[in-house]
C-alpha cells in the first residue's frame, strides 16, 4: 500500500485528475498521465460497440495524439487489484519501462505504484 499524502505534488495532481474524469463520466476507470513539458491528459473508459479502451490507455492515446514525447508519470482509478500488463506496456511504448503508474482507489487513496517496465 502507498500512503497518498505522500506523494509528489505533482503525482497526487493526476490521481485526482483520474479521480475526477471517473466519477464525471460515471464510467468504471478514470486516468491521467503526465508528459514530458508537465502537461497532463485525462480520460475515462471507452466502451462502444466498436471500441473498447481501458482509460489509461485512451490517456496515452491522447498525449501521443497531442504531440506528447514521453510520460514523467501515469495514474488510475479502478476497482482493479492490479494494472493490466495492456495498459503498462502503453504507459512503457511512451514513457519508457521506470515510468510511475499509481493505481488509486474510488477514494483516491493509492493502493499500488508500479513501474511501467
Amino acid at each position: 500500500m502507498t500512503e497518498s499524502a505522500a506523494l509528489d505534488p505533482e503525482d497526487r495532481k493526476i490521481v485526482t485528475l483520474a479521480r475526477s474524469a471517473r466519477a464525471r463520466n460515471g464510467v468504471p476507470e478514470g486516468a491521467a498521465v503526465r508528459d514530458e513539458t508537465g502537461r497532463t491528459y485525462v480520460a475515462g473508459t471507452v466502451a462502444l460497440d466498436s471500441l473498447q479502451l481501458s482509460a489509461l490507455r485512451t490517456a496515452v492515446a491522447m498525449a501521443v495524439a497531442s504531440g506528447a514525447e514521453s510520460l514523467e508519470a501515469a495514474a488510475v482509478v479502478s476497482g482493479a487489484e492490479a494494472v493490466t500488463d495492456e495498459d503498462l506496456a502503453a504507459v512503457r511504448d511512451l514513457g519508457g519501462a521506470g515510468t510511475p503508474v499509481f493505481l488509486a482507489g474510488a477514494d483516491g487513496e493509492v493502493r499500488v505504484r508500479v513501474e511501467a517496465g
